[in-house]
C-alpha cells in the first residue's frame, strides 16, 4: 500500500465524524459551565498579646521613725501602682523599732506592717521584707521619701529584660563628702566586679524575688546591704541595669553614720571580692609582692653581690598568695552552682 493511500484510510474515520457533526446527525456535547464559588478571604488571627514578665510585685519599705515622710510616700506609691495595673502587688512596711506612729500610719494606708521589737538595722529590715514578700519581684525603697515612686514605671520596663534594676543617683543627692565617698566605693567595686557601677549604695531597686531570697543570707544588717546585693548579682552572672533618677531631699535626720558605715562598706567590698572574685584581690597582691622581691634581689645583687633572705621571702610569699588565689577561685566557682540557678523567669 502506497503512503498516500494509507493516509486517506487513516483520515477516513475523522472525516466521517466531522460530516455527521456538521449535518447534525451527531449532537455535540458542550462542557457545562463551571460555576465559580466565592472564595472566602483569608483572615489572619490577631497576634497574641505579649505576656508581661513582671506581674506580681512586692514593695518592701524599711522604716524607722518616718512618720513625717511615710504618708506622702505611700500615697504616691498607691497612685503609681494603680496606674501600672499589675495583676498583683503588695506594700510591706518593715518597722525597725520605731518610737513614733510609723506602724499606725502604714496600716492606715493599707500596707502590711511587720514590726521589729527593737532596731536591728536597715539591712535587717530589708532582709525581713524579702522573706515576707509573696510577689515574684521585689521593689526596695527607703521610707524617708528620697526615692520617687514615679520612677517605678521606667524600672518596670527595664525589668522585662534585666534581673535587677537599680535606681542610680549618679553621685548626687547627698553631702559633698558623702558623694565623694560613694564615688570611691563605686570605682573600687567596679574593679572587683569587672563592670561599671554608677551607684553602689542606692537602696532603690527592683529585683527578682527568687534571686533576692537566694542572696538574703549574704546581706548584712546595716545600711551596706545595697553594696552586697549589687556585687553579688554582678559576680553571680545576673543581668543588672542602672536607671538614673533625681533623688529628693528627705525630711528629718538620716540614720547613716559616715565613719562607721563608710568603713563597713570597704570591709564588705573586700568580703564579697574574696567570696566571688578572689583573684581580683590575690593576683594584684601577689604580683606586687613578686615585683618587690625581684626589685630587692636586683638591688642587693648590685650593692652586695648576693641573693638575700628577704628576696627569697618576698618571692616565696608571692607564689603562696597566687596559689591561695587559685584555690579560692575554685571554691567560688563551686559556690556559683548554688546561686546561679535558673528558675525559668
Amino acid at each position: 500500500m502506497s503512503a498516500d493511500l494509507q493516509q486517506r484510510v487513516e483520515a477516513a474515520p475523522n472525516e466521517r465524524l466531522s460530516h455527521l457533526m456538521a449535518t447534525g446527525e451527531l449532537p455535540v456535547r458542550r462542557p457545562a459551565p463551571v460555576s465559580k464559588a466565592p472564595v472566602a478571604p483569608v483572615v489572619t488571627p490577631p497576634a497574641a498579646p505579649a505576656v508581661r514578665r513582671v506581674q506580681r510585685v512586692s514593695i518592701v519599705v524599711p522604716a524607722r521613725n518616718e512618720s513625717a515622710n511615710l504618708p506622702s510616700l505611700l500615697a504616691e506609691l498607691d497612685a503609681v501602682l494603680r496606674a501600672a495595673a499589675l495583676p498583683f502587688h503588695e506594700v510591706i512596711v518593715v518597722d525597725d523599732g520605731s518610737t513614733d506612729t510609723t506602724p499606725a500610719i502604714a496600716r492606715e494606708h493599707g500596707a502590711r506592717v511587720v514590726c521589729h521589737a527593737e532596731s536591728l538595722g536597715n539591712g535587717a529590715a530589708v532582709k525581713r521584707g524579702i522573706r515576707e514578700a509573696r510577689g515574684d519581684w521585689i521593689l526596695l525603697l527607703d521610707g524617708d521619701g528620697q526615692h520617687p515612686p514615679a520612677a517605678l514605671t521606667g524600672m518596670l520596663e527595664l525589668a522585662e529584660r534585666y534581673d535587677m534594676v537599680v535606681g542610680s543617683r549618679g553621685g548626687r543627692g547627698g553631702s559633698r563628702h558623702r558623694n565623694f565617698a560613694n564615688q570611691v566605693y563605686s570605682r573600687f567595686a567596679s574593679y572587683v566586679s569587672g563592670r561599671h557601677i554608677p551607684d553602689l549604695t542606692s537602696g532603690f531597686r527592683l529585683v527578682r524575688a527568687d534571686v533576692a531570697k537566694d542572696l538574703v543570707w549574704l546581706l548584712p544588717n546595716t545600711f551596706s546591704y545595697p553594696t552586697t546585693i549589687t556585687m553579688s548579682m554582678l559576680r553571680g552572672g545576673w543581668s543588672v541595669a542602672f536607671q538614673p533618677f533625681c533623688v529628693r531631699t528627705r525630711r528629718g535626720k538620716s540614720h547613716i553614720r559616715l565613719v562607721a558605715d563608710g568603713s563597713r562598706f570597704f570591709l564588705i567590698i573586700l568580703r564579697i571580692a574574696t567570696m566571688f572574685a578572689p583573684l581580683r584581690v590575690f593576683l594584684p597582691v601577689s604580683l606586687g609582692t613578686g615585683a618587690l622581691g625581684i626589685a630587692w634581689y636586683l638591688y642587693t645583687l648590685c650593692t652586695e653581690g648576693r641573693f638575700t633572705n628577704m628576696a627569697v621571702l618576698l618571692l616565696s610569699q608571692a607564689g603562696l598568695l597566687f596559689a591561695l588565689g587559685l584555690i579560692a577561685e575554685q571554691i567560688a566557682a563551686l559556690r556559683f552552682q548554688g546561686l546561679s540557678r535558673d528558675h525559668g523567669k
